[in-house]
């Protein structure tokens, strides 16, 4: 890859920042059951806005961002359209239908007529939370995703390791939709990026399908684990630059993952670990993984430019 170029480090060219991945909730108006799941969340019990991110993400060069749901619920999507319709930072929104429903394109449409609905971007359902591995595999999830990509619309996929093989087979049946892998796909940091099982062998079939991107996202505010080697981001180079190799700049997208990277770092640290980590790429390597790829997969066009 091309060597860095002058400027301010690990940002793209005009300095201009899409965070492809973050959540707003406000726990007093919704119920957000997995918060409850877990003592470690306890510092999220609490209500996360918009603008409580603004100036955050004003200080880091991001004019843009995609805001993903949290619950599987119908109420939350609306109220995501609703905050990308009243313009400001988000530009995108990943929501959330019943996949398994027989009604789904329906309700896709119904969500794409209501104020917004035009950003709706794309959808997620949270297999991290599915005890059937297979659960992306199945008939009736597949139609689902079928009727996502008539849409027009990517599938974003959060699942741990033992979801991805899964997940590689449904994005190899159904080459016309677009899979965004969040986080990389949750690997074992403390493993070696190419013996980690099942992660490494179902993240290299996932790359090998040109309808899969990912994000850098979710593992940007993992503390590293003992015996790392020096630099905030060390551990995390081994699987950045995987995921550069197999996908590419131009199928690897930025996100923070607030308020959820709260619990290991702030905001801005966050954005540094990634700078750090893409440093020495080029100039139009960087646009792509801070900028371009998500306005192209997400379909953000001029949105905060």
């Amino acid at each position: 890859m091309a060597p860095e170029k002058p400027g301010a480090p690990g940002r793209p060219p005009g300095g201009a920042v899409v965070d492809a991945h973050q959540h707003v909730w406000d726990v007093s108006a919704h119920h957000q059951p997995w918060l409850a799941s877990d003592d470690t969340l306890a510092p999220l019990r609490r209500k996360f806005t918009v603008a409580d991110l603004a100036p955050l993400a004003a200080a880091e060069g991001v004019t843009a961002s995609v805001v993903v749901q949290t619950v599987t619920e119908a109420w939350e999507t609306p109220e995501l359209l609703a905050l990308a319709d009243a313009g400001g930072l988000v530009a995108g929104v990943v929501g959330w239908v019943d996949l398994t429903a027989p009604d789904v394109a329906d309700a896709l449409c119904a969500l794409r007529e209501l104020p917004g609905g035009g950003r709706l971007a794309a959808i997620r359902h949270p297999v991290l939370t599915e005890p059937d591995p297979d659960w992306l595999a199945r008939p009736a999830v597949l139609r689902g995703l079928a009727a996502v990509a008539a849409a027009g619309l990517a599938f974003d996929v959060v699942g741990a390791p033992r979801h991805l093989p899964a997940a590689a087979d449904a994005a190899a049946r159904l080459p016309q939709l677009t899979f965004v892998l969040d986080h990389l796909g949750n690997p074992d940091l403390a493993a070696s990026p190419l013996a980690g099982e099942p992660w490494a062998s179902a993240f290299a079939r996932l790359a090998a399908l040109p309808n899969v991107v990912v994000k850098l996202s979710g593992i940007l505010s993992e503390p590293p684990p003992p015996g790392a080697g020096p630099g905030p981001a060390a551990h995390l180079r081994p699987f950045c630059d995987l995921a550069l190799a197999r996908f590419g700049p131009d199928r690897v997208m930025f996100g923070s993952d607030w308020p959820v990277c709260t619990l290991g770092a702030s905001y801005a640290q966050v954005c540094a670990a990634a700078r750090a980590l893409t440093a020495g790429l080029s100039p139009a390597e960087r646009e792509a993984i801070f900028s371009g790829t998500a306005r192209r997969i997400y379909a953000l066009g001029q949105v905060g430019r």
